[in-house]
Parts: structure tokens; sequence; C-alpha cells
């Protein structure tokens, strides 16, 4: 794991020191070594910079920027499968100097060319340039755990793990994206491919970029979907099969993450989901596993003794840590420092904490992400099912109408729950779904927090609505259940653009690896087939996966209420980043700045304040970027 940047700079402008100050913003994510190369021929400045965290083949012979004849790498992950790809090009011809998988990469590219991608199980963000060819070519893994952001005005290219490196290079050019601004808005987070800057951009997950620098012609390819598992035949087993051909898949993928010449980790809370890691790792092994857990001192919302409970019967090296809320508190003002794009998901507190807690004693931690999206583990899925057959049933004449009273009658006529946040918050919303109540716009409604007519009035600029996975219709009509189309779309979203990002940022943040067992591509592809009643439907969910747990920890230490360290962001909005949210959300603030409409703003403040009526999560996504906008923008 660690950091890399770059540019191709075709005017020529970019010095080495340039290259060594962006690469040097990723201190954190790399704390062990640092490296550059640069060149320059008729047609553009190349530059390559690499941070470096040792996990495999700590010598410095493993060092990169690495070079292999015409090819020169910055690589940023793991290729968990190195050892198998290496004995193929081995038997092929190809000799090694490390034991690192970067030099496997660099053999291999030139063994199969951009077809290596298909071959890897890894996490990674990796950039080759050819000198012979004259070509940059960048990959990011399926799912996008590790991050690559790019610039491109034409005649600069700029790439990064991070978008603060930008801001160390002459020639970049930070103009808000007010499309990407409103997106922010909608889902907490800015979707790939899009980016909180004009002319930068995420490479997106499973894509793979080609820059031909003798031309300045640059084109994008994917190489693996979601839905090459989801568009196929359910396969035909019984559930008994299913259940241990199911343990296989998953005790092979997490054994993969365990490879490195570091101390590893895993976190684990109270769920499913770190208990299966968990269970199936420790069976494996003689000697304990580390865990790791963060607990609060808020007993209602603590899991801790529970996470210990797990611990103790399977009998690791567990590793808790009570946090005060002070101490959580104190993250929040400099979150913009770890997440230099406008971010909302208020867990990234724990996160980051949990992550400076295993960073004492272990260099690699495993996170259980993923279980939810591919077995279907959020309530979600059952309630909005229902919703939508119960919206659906309802005969259109009776909708229109129902649509056109709620038009008619203003919302603050409607006596009691007027004064009810969460109905005021879903009121706009439910017009829109008896307008139309297709599940694509039940799961679009219910993945937003500001509807498209709230960004109207709370938006002074005017705004394209920027085209998402979220309304992907690439599940194929033959194939196609509610509950898949819901756990695709989530796979493709939430997942990438904000589990992924938070828990790269959190972690990288305190120059710790986290890897993802669950987010292996033949899990998805063994997962997407299993008929949709072993893992979810009236009643239950995750099934498959809480039964192979259950094997190793009882029932009835799994089966009870999940707390969860949450961040009561309401109360400590009203209490203790009240005067935080008035100054910047102050009346000449926002007039100042001049993106948000004024009135709105006050309507949205005061409603939380005084009367109640404003939805937490609102005020708190409006603190984010402001937060955001003050380190990043008003500079």
């Amino acid at each position: 794991m660690c950091g890399i940047a770059g540019v191709v700079d075709f005017r020529k402008k970019t010095v080495q020191s340039n290259v060594e100050e962006m690469t040097r913003l990723l201190g954190h994510r790399g704390p062990d070594g640092e490296g550059y190369y640069c060149c320059a021929d008729h047609s553009a400045m190349v530059g390559l910079g690499h941070r470096r965290l040792s996990i495999i083949d700590l010598s410095c012979h493993a060092s990169q920027p690495m070079h292999y004849k015409d090819l020169h790498i910055s690589f940023n992950g793991e290729i968990y499968n190195y050892a198998e790809i290496k004995s193929e090009l081995s038997i092929a011809g190809h000799s090694f100097t490390t034991g690192s998988d970067t030099e496997v990469i660099l053999h291999a590219y030139e063994e199969w060319g951009a077809e290596m991608v298909k071959r890897f199980i890894g996490m990674f963000a990796l950039v080759i340039y050819d000198t012979k060819e004259q070509k940059l070519v960048a990959f990011r893994d399926r799912v996008g755990v590790k991050p690559f952001f790019y610039y491109f005005d034409g005649d600069l290219f700029l790439f990064s793990s991070e978008l603060k490196a930008f801001h160390a290079h002459p020639g970049f050019n930070k103009r808000l994206n007010h499309d990407a601004m409103a997106a922010f808005f909608q889902y907490g987070n800015i979707p790939a491919p899009y980016c909180i800057f004009e002319n930068t951009f995420k490479l997106p997950p499973a894509h793979y970029l080609v820059m031909d620098i003798a031309s300045k012609q640059m084109d994008i390819h994917r190489y693996w979907s979601v839905y090459d598992s989801y568009n196929r035949p359910c396969i035909k087993i019984d559930y008994q099969e299913a259940l241990n051909e199911t343990e296989k898949v998953f005790t092979k993928a997490f054994n993969y993450r365990m490879v490195a010449d570091v101390p590893v980790g895993v976190f684990l809370s109270a769920g499913y989901d770190s208990g299966c890691v968990t269970a199936l790792l420790q069976k494996e092994r003689t000697d304990p596993i580390r865990t790791f857990t963060i607990g609060t001192t808020d007993k209602l919302s603590d899991e801790a003794p529970l996470a210990k409970q797990i611990a103790e019967h399977l009998r690791t090296d567990h590793t808790e840590y009570y946090c005060t809320p002070d101490e959580a508190k104190a993250i929040i003002p400099i979150l913009a420092d770890y997440f230099d794009e406008p971010f909302a998901d208020s867990s990234a507190v724990p996160t980051i904490l949990v992550s400076r807690l295993a960073r004492q004693k272990v260099t690699v931690a495993l996170s259980a992400d993923g279980g939810d999206e591919i077995f279907g583990g959020y309530p979600k899925y059952q309630f909005l099912h229902d919703l939508q057959q119960r919206l659906a049933r309802v005969p259109g004449a009776i909708r229109s109408t129902g649509r056109g009273v709620m038009g008619l009658v203003p919302l603050e006529s409607i006596p009691i729950v007027s004064r009810n946040k969460i109905f005021i918050n879903k009121y706009s919303r439910l017009r829109s779904l008896l307008r139309d109540p297709s599940l694509v716009n039940v799961f679009l409604s219910a993945n937003q927090l500001f509807t498209q007519r709230e960004l109207d009035q709370l938006l002074r600029k005017d705004f394209k609505v920027l085209p998402t996975p979220h309304t992907s219709r690439s599940l194929k009509s033959e194939f196609y259940d509610p509950y898949s189309y819901m756990m695709a779309i989530d796979y493709e979203t939430y997942l990438t653009d904000d589990i992924m990002q938070k828990v790269d940022r959190a972690s990288m943040s305190i120059g710790l690896e986290s890897r993802e067992p669950f987010l292996d591509q033949n899990i998805i592809h063994w997962a997407a087939q299993l008929p949709v009643e072993f893992k979810l439907g009236p009643g239950k969910n995750k099934q498959i996966l809480k039964e192979i747990v259950h094997r190793y920890i009882p029932r009835e230490m799994m089966e009870r209420p999940k707390k969860g360290f949450t961040i009561p962001v309401a109360k400590w909005l009203k209490n203790d980043f009240r005067e935080l949210v008035y100054q910047m959300l102050g009346d000449d603030h926002i007039k100042n700045q001049g993106i948000f409409n004024l009135q709105t703003i006050k309507q949205l403040r005061d409603g939380f304040y005084t009367h109640g009526k404003v939805p937490a999560e609102k005020i708190w996504y409006l603190l984010m970027f402001q937060l955001w906008f003050s380190k990043w923008m008003a500079k």
C-alpha cells in the first residue's frame, strides 16, 4: 500500500521538484520511503512519484518507481495472487530479481499488455509508462478499493492517490464543478467518475486509461463489471451444498488477504461480516490472529463488550479501546484534512479511531466491508421492495389524484405532521414516487438526501443532474429480480463511492493498509449466481453468510440487537458544534461565498435549531461541505 503521483506535461514546464512536492503530500500513505522518475522527450515531460508503505519484500530492491526494460511503474496496492502469476511467467521464460508483486506486474504487462489486469486478484491503482511506445497506462481495481484521481486540461495530465497532491502543481486550476457539488448534496459523496473540480476525475473502478503521449489522445476502457456476475443463470444447487461451497470460496479469498511480510490484524465488531472473516481465518491457524475493536463510553451504542465475547470465543489476540466523546469530536473539524473532496459519511470518525488503534500493533488490517451489498444485509432492501409493490398496486388514476392533492395542500397547513421533520423530508419524495413507482425511482429516492427540487432552491447556480450507476439498466431482464437489482446498484455506488473512500482515507491517514476480503471477485461471482432466497427475502437477510458464522460462533452470541459505534450527529450539532455551524452557515459568510441562496440556508438553519423541522443530516452535509471549502478553496 502506497501513495502515487505524477504528471504528463505537454508544455514541458514541470520540473522534478513539482513531482516531489506532489508526492510528499502523500507521505502519510507511505512513510517507509519515496522515489521519483522523470523523463523528457520531444512530446512531453513525464514524471512518476511514489511513497512506499512496505508490505511485501521489505528490501530496498522493491522500491518504486520500479523499472524493467522500457517500462516504469508506480503502484499502490497488492496483487494477492502474484505468486501464481509469477510462476506462470517463469514458465514463459521470465526471470525475477525481487520478491515483490510490483516486479510481477511489469513482467505481466510485457507478456499480456493491458489484458494482464483480468488475471489480477487484488486492490490496486497503478501507472505504467512505456517509453518505447510512448504510452502511459493506468489501472484501477474492480471495486475501487484504491483511489485514482486525474486532471487533464489538454496540455497537462496529473494523477494521484489523493486530490490534495494536485494543489502542489502550479499548473492545476482548481475551479469548482457545480454539477459535482450538487451530486454531493444528493449522495453525501461525489460519484465516480466525477470530481469536485473542473477537468478533474476519478478513474472508475474496473477501468484502465491509456494516454498516447505522441497524439495527446486519452481513452478509457472497462475490463470488468459486477453485472458480468449477475447476468448469468442461477446455479442449480441445494442449500447445504451451497453452504459448504460458499465457505470454501470465503476461506480462499480471506487467506489471500493474509499474505504479507508485516503483522496483519482484523477489525472486529459484533456483526456477522467481521465475525465471519475472523472465524474463518482463525480456524486455519494455531497462533491467535490480532483483532481490534473501538468502544465508546456511551453504553447505549457500545458493542465493544459483545465483540470481546466473540474474540474470547475464537481465542484471538484482542485489543479494544474505549473512545470518549471528546476524542471523537476532535476529529470532526479536521475531517477535510483527510477527505480532500466533500464527504459526509459520519462513520468516518470511528473508522479513523479504529485505524489509529490497529496501527499501534499491525501494518495491515482486514475490514469486512461488502457483505451487506453481496448478501443482502441492509434492511432497506426488504422495506423498499415492499413499498414499491404497494405503490405499484395503486391504480394510476388514484396516484395522479394523490399527487394533485399534495400539490394543492401546503405542507405547513397539515396539523401535527407539519412539525415532524421526518415527514417533511419524505413529503416531496412521496409525490415523486406516486408519479413513478418503479423500483428504479424508489431506490434512487431512498439513496438521496436532497431532492432536485430542494437543490434548485439551495444552490444559486444552475446545475446538471449527472448520470451515475444509481439508475443503471445493466441487469438484463431475463436475470432480473428486485433484490439483485438493489444489491448490484449499491455495489457500484455506495460501496465504491462511500465505503471504500472512507476506509482508504481513514486507514492511510495513519499509514495502515486496509484489505477487503469480501471484495474478491470470486466471491461476488459466486454469490450473484446463488438463488436469491439463499441470501435474503421476507424476514431474513444474509442467510447463508449467517449460517456459516453459526458454525463457529454460537447463534445466541450473534443474534443480538446491533448497536454499532454511531456518531450522535443531531445531538452534537445542536450542542458542541452549534457555534461552528453558525460560523460556517452565517449570513455574511454565505453572502460572500456566493454558492448558496441565503434564504434557503436560513430556513434550513432555523428549521433545525429553532423549529426542529429539518433533519440533522442536511445540516451535517452543509457543514461538511463548508469545512471542505474553507480548507481547500478559501486559499
